[in-house]
């Protein structure tokens, strides 16, 4: 198969050709239809993540059809149109057994615990528990981006968040998760401040429903900004990015007993960000993470994509060929793109 393999952490992967997967027992191999580029994997190939152990194929955003199935699968066939969780669970340790498959003690992850879908197929273990089926109608390019970007701001918003119609959320960093995040608690009847540091991913944010925007690159306190905005702060806050600013102002722009999610990674230099805990304490502010979304949970979000109220397509930036892929990858950390930028040519 075709792949993009780097043997070296923060130097160039090359386009190369690799041994086709075989499927597990318990697993599928799947046909990459579409795979999206993603933060994570940038951090991934920079050395961020522990997981990852050299020569390495990266990618987790991915759709695709089943091409092989292991002899225990039982759900899924040749030919079925499925995309997948970016956190897989094992199915036998206590949080698998409670359905909280996104913080598996064993679990998985595409393009880091092992190779990913910057490549014609992929391996998928476990896939009576981890696999999704796809609505007929939804293309290929925006299942990619379900996987991550939007079933993690899902959760983050919906089940982590606990959103309310009329609710004031304020989401820092426009990218691929920030503008879901914003599109999905638009959807649910919250008012949305969005804050970025450029003008058109701000316009974008307005595009998909927020009332207000903040320019970070602008503005002297963005904070004492989103506070004016919402009149006493935000019920609930976002950290889309994963940065010691955003983080900061994220928990900073809270009014009392407001709730901070973080999504954003924080990895490297960037692991233990300064956090304002005496108004944590003082206003009894709630933190708290959100690691992707489990395989059982997507009915809820697919029906709201089915009934039109949330449409990831619009997300959806610029399609991408596999080689193109390489300089798309190591340039993730300029935020020059707006929507997630998706690979669709192998």
């Amino acid at each position: 198969m075709k792949a993009v393999l780097y043997e070296t952490f923060a130097q160039a992967p090359k386009l190369v050709t690799l041994p086709d997967p075989d499927p597990e027992p318990h697993g599928v191999v799947l046909k990459v239809e579409a795979t999206g580029v993603c933060r994570s994997d940038w951090h991934g190939w920079m050395g961020h993540d522990p997981d990852i152990t050299l020569p390495h194929v990266p990618g987790h955003e991915l759709a695709g059809t089943v091409l092989a199935t292991g002899r225990d699968v039982r759900r899924w066939k040749k030919g079925d149109r499925v995309t997948v969780p970016f956190v897989g669970g094992c199915g036998a340790c206590p949080e698998c057994h409670a359905g909280h498959q996104q913080v598996c003690e064993n679990q998985f992850q595409p393009g880091f615990t092992h190779w990913g879908s910057f490549a014609e197929f992929v391996g998928i273990h476990q896939a009576d528990l981890n696999l999704v089926a796809l609505p007929e109608t939804m293309g290929f390019a925006t299942a990619a981006s379900l996987g991550c970007r939007f079933a993690t701001s899902f959760r983050g918003v919906v089940d982590q968040g606990r959103v309310s119609a009329g609710e004031w959320v304020a989401v820092h960093g426009c990218g691929g998760v920030g503008l879901s995040a914003i599109m999905i608690a638009n959807a649910v009847g919250a008012q949305v401040v969005a804050i970025d540091i450029t003008d058109d991913k701000l316009a974008l944010a307005r595009d998909l429903g927020a009332v207000a925007t903040v320019n970070a690159a602008t503005e002297a306190d963005v904070a004492e900004a989103v506070v004016e905005i919402t009149g006493g702060g935000a019920h609930l806050s976002i950290d889309a990015l994963g940065h010691p600013v955003t983080c900061f102002n994220s928990i900073q722009n809270l009014r009392r007993r407001g709730r901070h999610v973080q999504i954003g990674l924080m990895l490297a230099d960037h692991a233990t960000p300064k956090v304002p805990m005496a108004r944590v304490i003082g206003w009894e502010l709630e933190i708290l993470g959100s690691h992707g979304m489990q395989a059982h949970r997507y009915g809820a979000m697919l029906d709201m994509v089915r009934s039109g109220k949330l449409a990831p397509d619009r997300l959806v930036g610029k399609e991408i060929s596999l080689e193109e892929s390489i300089a798309a990858l190591t340039q993730m950390d300029r935020f020059e793109g707006v929507g997630a930028t998706v690979v669709t040519r192998f």
